[in-house]
């Protein structure tokens, strides 16, 4: 689940963190790399539990309607085409997601006003009413109404996305940077789930494989063991320009770039250096794709001649 997209950016947090904190040990660094990295896996249930918990919600919401002194038409006969979503209940029985809840135990049962607020987003959606005045429904059609309730409401409107953020927020540390990329993963995975699977559904792994693990930590290792080294190849690069001006961030990211560069000889230096380019320009100043950019190029330079930067053929599978 955790691509290497993510991983770079988990390594650029953890050390400018650090950097920023002042302490220069590595082993603690290295240590909340690890518990990040779980963190985020943490979450990307913790989004599948919104799904469940709002499903609640509703069907609380119709109960009491039902149960007041006297209740409508409507209120005595609801729809209940959203609380009865074919998607939603094989979540809610999933055997995977049961076992990881038992050892991790998520619930965003503190967050009742968010969870209402997104219901009733949910309820004043176009895509809602579409979907409970249809004839019928399929499987896919429930599916789809909660990949769809993702991508519109809890990514992309705004109030309640600062919602959800600020819950973030008071959980961890790690989850709010990793919210857009992580609910991505979610409606990756609702589009996996299949009917014919039932309560055995698989959900995405923390690392898609054993490589993956490999290169975030040697990254982070990499990173510690050739800073100086990254250090004077930054000094000996820049034109005009003064090492202690530059942003602590773009010194993070060039200096993790490098030792990818020198370390994984299966990962092709444009890919590298795209990489840190894009992410430069997320995580740092405006200009800081460009200046990262022409630095770098001329460190590939200096290292080609001096026969440092050695790369074999494309591997499959190897890189990102």
């Amino acid at each position: 689940m955790i691509n290497r997209v993510l991983l770079r950016i988990k390594v650029i947090q953890i050390l400018y963190s650090h950097l920023v904190g002042g302490t220069s040990d590595s082993y603690a660094a290295r240590n909340e790399l690890i518990l990040s990295i779980k963190k985020t896996y943490d979450l990307y249930f913790y989004l599948f539990v919104l799904i469940l918990d709002i499903t609640r919600f509703a069907e609380m919401r119709i109960d009491f309607g039902k149960n007041k002194i006297r209740p409508t038409e409507e209120e005595l006969n609801p729809n209940m085409r959203f609380v009865n979503n074919r998607f939603a209940r094989q979540l809610a029985e999933n055997t995977a997601m049961q076992e990881y809840l038992s050892e991790n135990p998520m619930s965003w049962s503190d967050y009742n006003n968010l969870i209402r607020d997104i219901f009733n987003k949910i309820e004043e959606s176009d895509l809602y009413r579409s979907y409970m005045s249809a004839p019928d429904s399929t499987y896919e059609d429930d599916k789809e109404l909660w990949r769809k309730i993702f991508k519109s409401i809890i990514l992309r409107d705004d109030d309640i996305r600062t919602e959800i953020e600020e819950a973030l927020e008071e959980q961890s540390i790690y989850w709010v940077d990793d919210f857009e990329i992580t609910a991505s993963f979610v409606t990756k995975t609702i589009r996996m789930f299949s009917e014919e699977n039932g309560a055995a559904q698989a959900f995405l792994p923390m690392f898609k494989n054993e490589g993956d693990r490999h290169f975030v930590l040697t990254l982070f290792d990499e990173t510690i063991k050739n800073s100086q080294y990254a250090t004077e190849l930054i000094r000996e690069t820049l034109q005009n320009w003064e090492y202690d001006r530059i942003a602590l961030m773009d010194i993070v990211i060039m200096k993790i770039a490098i030792a990818e560069l020198l370390s994984f000889p299966t990962i092709p230096i444009n890919a590298t250096l795209n990489e840190y380019i894009e992410i430069a320009k997320y995580y740092s100043t405006e200009r800081s794709g460009t200046f990262i950019n022409g630095i770098l190029d001329r460190i590939v330079v200096k290292l080609k001649a001096e026969f440092k930067l050695q790369k074999v053929g494309y591997i499959p599978g190897n890189h990102e």
